[in-house]
């Protein structure tokens, strides 16, 4: 007897989906069946995305989205919830990073990075999240009540990688994001779960690790070897799930052993 995890029914409104392993996350979920909606500044690669989904067969829809914009992050969110319906799972994935040490990170370095994956993520979060209180208060309408954040932080937040202190300094305010949120709203059945992924090749990085620099960092992990997109699949369709009702503030990391 087979053991499957059936999103039917459920929205999802996956960040960064553009590309990368936001682009993953969103085919993933599409897959288990849920209506995926793809959020991103980057629209075009957002309807290629679309099609692949719908080609296979799943329900997938394009909003435009700047994590960096208040504005823009109440409007795509309204929008997904009138097109679509009710956001029930959230994959909280943009963010950015810049490679260089310490003591050349600027000012606008350290904005650009915290405001995309701190102060972006926080408030994407926040907005959905008042939308399933609200559901949870019988304050909305919905069928489903509760509701699943997934915010995508590091192996970073746990681990200094260096070159990227910025970019771990982040992710670890995301860590505590997560805990704070979890221990805020799991009472009203949402679930907030930090998700950390170790090194991954993806359409995005991919010339790195063809680098010398690339090359050094594969043969200092512990088993030598990249981690694909796909290797969060099962990860993310459990924790977006109602299978995963009991897990609630953890802090995952799918990085191979790295940070040990």
């Amino acid at each position: 007897m087979a053991y499957s995890i059936d999103l039917s029914g459920r929205v999802a409104f996956v960040t960064g989906a553009s590309s990368g392993l936001g682009a993953q996350f969103a085919k993933t979920l599409a897959r288990a069946g849920a209506a995926v909606v793809l959020a991103s500044r980057h629209t075009d690669r957002l309807k290629e995305l679309r099609a692949r989904i719908e080609g296979e067969g799943g329900d997938a829809h394009v909003v435009e989205l700047d994590a960096t914009d208040m504005d823009s992050i109440k409007a795509a969110v309204a929008r997904a919830e009138t097109e679509v319906g009710p956001i029930d799972i959230l994959v909280n994935n943009s963010g950015v990073s810049t490679t260089q040490r310490l003591e050349e990170v600027k000012p606008q370095d350290y904005d650009f990075i915290f405001d995309a994956n701190v102060k972006g993520a926080f408030f994407i979060a926040q907005e959905v999240g008042k939308r399933m209180l609200a559901r949870a208060r019988g304050a909305a309408p919905g069928t489903y009540i509760g509701g699943r954040i997934v915010n995508i932080a590091s192996v970073g937040a746990l681990k200094v990688i260096p070159k990227i202190g910025v970019y771990c300094m982040s992710k670890a305010a995301v860590v505590q994001m997560t805990k704070a949120m979890a221990l805020e709203w799991g009472r009203f059945g949402i679930n907030v779960n930090a998700l950390c992924p170790g090194f991954i090749t993806t359409d995005n990085n991919e010339d790195h690790w063809t680098s010398d620099d690339g090359q050094k960092l594969v043969g200092g992990l512990p088993r030598k070897r990249l981690g694909k997109p796909e290797d969060l699949d099962g990860l993310i369709v459990l924790l977006a799930s109602g299978q995963g009702h009991f897990i609630n503030g953890a802090v995952i990391a799918a990085d191979d052993g790295y940070a040990l």
